[in-house]
């Protein structure tokens, strides 16, 4: 009965981890090419397709590297090669469709198609790079951030 109630505990840890960190999931790598990484908590990762990307999350792209994401709400992100960008925030509610994104470029070039949160809630909607900040109003567009 003793091991009944530690299996139990540990099977409802290990639900709760699950399902929070779901929650804090804001989209995955769909396409990756050449060298393509990231930096989450001071550890830095390959990031080949199917990588699950979190809100503060640092994606970087080498000399030949590309990468796809697809967040939560269907916005769609490709970096080009020699690329550095910073997730700060992202929230999604999957039942209003409201959220909030916040990223940054800090270099390389950054192709954004906005989903579900800039058309529910643009003003949420956040892209910066050196020099300027770009709200959303539920377009497409090339954020250049240089060298």
């Amino acid at each position: 009965m003793r091991n009944l109630k530690w299996i139990g505990s540990v099977l409802s840890l290990v639900l709760f981890s699950h399902t929070a960190m779901a929650a804090d999931e804001a989209g995955m790598v769909k396409v990756s090419k050449g060298s393509v990484g990231l930096e989450r908590g001071g550890q830095r990762l390959a990031a080949p397709v199917g990588t699950r990307i979190f809100a503060s999350d640092r994606i970087v792209t080498g000399a030949d590297g590309s990468v796809g994401i697809t967040l939560r709400d269907n916005t769609l992100l490709s970096a080009g090669p020699n690329s550095t960008v910073d997730l700060i925030k992202f929230a999604f509610n999957s039942t209003t469709h409201s959220g909030a994104i916040d990223a940054s470029v800090k270099r390389g070039t950054l192709s954004v198609i906005s989903g579900k949160i800039a058309k529910a809630t643009p003003e949420a909607v956040s892209f910066s790079a050196p020099g300027m900040t770009l709200g959303v109003r539920g377009t497409s567009f090339l954020i250049d951030a240089g060298q």
